[in-house]
Formats: structure tokens, sequence, C-alpha cells
């Protein structure tokens, strides 16, 4: 058998200069800081290609007027739930020394509850500034759909709520998330000292298409409106059914859940029903990326990974990140290949495939990047009739093991 190296040919939206955009953005929100104003901004955990370029031109702006900027972790209870956890995984996204300092803290105040029966909460260092701004990419979550996801209104409620917030929310499973989410993150935005929102919306290759700041009172009735923009922009496989999808890497630079569940047609959560598409038999995964520091949360997506992967795992910060999310289904350890060719027998094998030839298998490097994959030969005919992707000439691997060499250099 062979597998074939082909690109999804798809025309994609995406801006030329980043920073350019996030300037105009700024200038045009209606917003301005007071000299000697402290804000904080306000940066998740997530992978977010032009994070850097975005955080350096809002310092660039909060500066340019006399304010002094600097950096909060609003990622709930992920980086372990500590201080210095999440001040490292900030600074694994490339925002180190040259660029605003990073304050860390799990303490939070409580703000005004509204008409709401739960504690609403807010990060306590960021309550301290002058003002804050919102950093976050907007896409359709992993977990539930609602009016928001994941973005502005989620990072409000429980990137900022710390430990505290996202486990009260989390405790309510998807309800908490889909209908009281949005109701704590409304209270915030009106009673915290929230100026700003900055979305990032991004395409289906990763790259930044839309940067716009958005005033905090607008936040709520703009997000959905940029949500349906990113969900018609997302990552997508090409295939509705395959025996075996082998995944170079999973992590939470890539998703929340290692795994972006909207790729891959799998929730794994009580009671909420999977994706109808894709269908996919089995999901066998390489890596942990470094990333993740260890954070496999969402490896319970995955039937079989390697080896390396399980050692890589660091269980005392999964538990965490998994405990207090709520859905256990998603950190339970898959089987454990002794190497890539074991990983493929193994998927082959709860795919019930008797004859190679006959697999329908894909390749991808991760689940932010579907527009270039390694498909088997069962799939040649059906990528052609269909349109979706483009062959690329001599790069045709042959048999399972070479097909598992390193995706790229």
């Amino acid at each position: 058998m062979s597998f074939h190296h082909v690109a999804i040919d798809r025309a994609e939206l995406r801006l030329s200069d980043v920073a350019r955009a996030v300037d105009e953005s700024l200038a045009g929100a209606g917003v301005t800081v007071a000299p000697g104003t402290e804000v904080a901004i306000a940066v998740g955990s997530r992978g977010i290609r032009d994070l850097v370029v975005v955080v350096e031109r809002i310092a660039a702006w909060i500066r340019t007027q006399g304010g002094v900027p600097f950096l909060v972790p609003a990622m709930g209870s992920h980086g372990g739930a500590t201080a210095e956890g999440q001040a490292e995984v900030v600074r694994s996204l490339g925002l180190g020394s040259t660029h605003p300092e990073i304050r860390s803290g799990m303490e939070v105040v409580e703000l005004d509850r509204g008409d709401l029966t739960i504690p609403v909460v807010f990060d306590a260092i960021a309550h301290r500034a002058d003002a804050t701004i919102l950093v976050n990419r907007i896409k359709p979550h992993t977990d539930f759909h609602g009016v928001a996801e994941s973005g502005l209104m989620k990072m409000a409620a429980i990137g900022l709520g710390k430990r505290v917030q996202a486990e009260t929310l989390h405790a309510f499973g998807t309800f908490g998330l889909r209908e009281l989410m949005p109701r704590v993150a409304r209270q915030v935005l009106a009673h915290a000292n929230i100026v700003l929102g900055v979305a990032i919306v991004e395409n289906s290759r990763d790259e930044t298409m839309l940067v716009e700041a958005v005033t905090a009172e607008r936040i709520p009735e703009r997000e959905p409106q940029l949500l349906d923009v990113a969900r018609a922009n997302m990552p997508r496989l090409p295939f509705d059914d395959l025996d075996v999808l082998l995944v170079d890497r999973m992590g939470k630079d890539i998703s929340g859940v290692g795994m972006d569940t909207n790729v891959i047609g799998r929730i794994m959560i009580a009671g909420e029903p999977d994706p109808p598409t894709p269908r996919i038999s089995m999901i066998g995964c390489h890596a942990l990326t470094p990333a993740s520091h260890g954070n496999a949360c969402g490896m319970g997506l995955a039937d079989v990974v390697t080896r390396s992967f399980a050692d890589s795992v660091d269980h005392d910060v999964t538990r965490t990140n998994i405990v207090t999310s709520g859905f256990l289904l998603r950190g339970k350890l898959p089987v454990v290949a002794d190497d890539a060719a074991d990983l493929w027998a193994y998927c082959l094998r709860g795919a019930g495939i008797r004859d190679e030839t006959t697999v329908r298998a894909a390749r991808i490097v991760d689940t932010l990047h579907c527009d270039e994959l390694w498909i088997s030969d069962a799939l040649v005919r059906e990528a052609r009739d269909a349109g979706a992707v483009v062959p690329r000439s001599g790069l045709v691997l042959h048999g399972p093991d070479r097909a598992l060499a390193p995706f790229r250099s």
C-alpha cells in the first residue's frame, strides 16, 4: 500500500499586515488610556499564531499614551493551577523578558453576581490595575456549542475567574459552559475594569484573517457574529468516513483538549452527542507538544498513543485540568504502543482492517493543520473526484512504516 501527500485547494482570507490591522483597530475603538494608567493585558494558554505581534502592538498603544502595560495569565486552572505554572505557560507562548512583565497569581475578588446563584469572581491582580484588555482567539469550542464559545466571553468568565470560577462553572457540565458562562461573563464585563477585548479570528490554515478591538459593552453582541465567521473558516478534514486517523501531535497549544473535537468528530462528554461528521473508527497520536508542559488533557480522545507520548504526560497537571473540567472520560489513558509501527498496527486491528489495501486512512500534523495530509490508496480516487485535494508529485511513500516517518523536517 502507499500513502500520498496531498494538499487541500482552498482560497483563504488572511491579513497581510497583522500589526497594522491591530493598530488601526485600536485607533478606531474609541478607547483611550490616561498617562500613568496601569493596564493588564489578559492572555490565555492557546497557541495563537500572531499572539506575540498582537500583544506587542497593544502594549505599544498603551505606552504611546503614557500607560504602563503588564501581562496577566487568563487561563482558569491551566498551568497546574499555580501562579508560576501559569506564568511559565505565558512565557512558552513567546512572551518573554522583552515584553511587558508578567504578574501572575491565583487569588480572585468577588464581583456583583446580579441574579446569579453562583459567585462571580475576577483575577485580583487584574482587578488592582486601572484597566484590563482581553486578547483571545474566537473559535468554536471543543466541549459545547452556544452563542459564545471559545473567545473573549469565556476568557472574562473562566480565564480571569481562575481556578475558582473554572471549577464552579465546570461543576455544572456543559450546562455551565453553554448557559451560565455567558451570564457570568456579562456580570464581569459590567462590574470589572475591562475596557476592551481584542478578538482574533484565524482561517483554516491557522493564519490570522481578522483582528478587531471591541469595547467591553459591545462584546456580548459582537462575539456571536465573529464566532459565525470563525466557524465558516475552521479547519476540517476532507473526508466524512475514516478507518484510521493518525495525528502527529496534540497539546494545549493546539486545542484546549489537545485535538479539536470539531475536526475529529468526538466530544467524549457523557450526554453530549458527537458531531455527525467525521466518523473515525480509530485515532492514533504520536506525541504531546512540548508547549503542553505534560498536560495531556484530552488524551482520551485518542485510541492509541506511543510510549514516548505516555512518558511525557505529567499526571498531576493533567489530573488537575481534567478534574476541574469534570469531563473525566477525556483523561483516560489510551492503549500505549511501543513505537509508531505498533501504533499503526493497533489502529488497524481496532478498526477491523484485515487487508491494508482497503484501509481508509489519513494522517495530519495536528488538528490546526488539515490543509495538507497523507491519504491511503483507498482515498485517492474519492479525493480526486471531489476536487477537494491536489496530489503533490514526487511525494508518495510506500508502506505504513515509511508513512510514519517524520511528517515535516
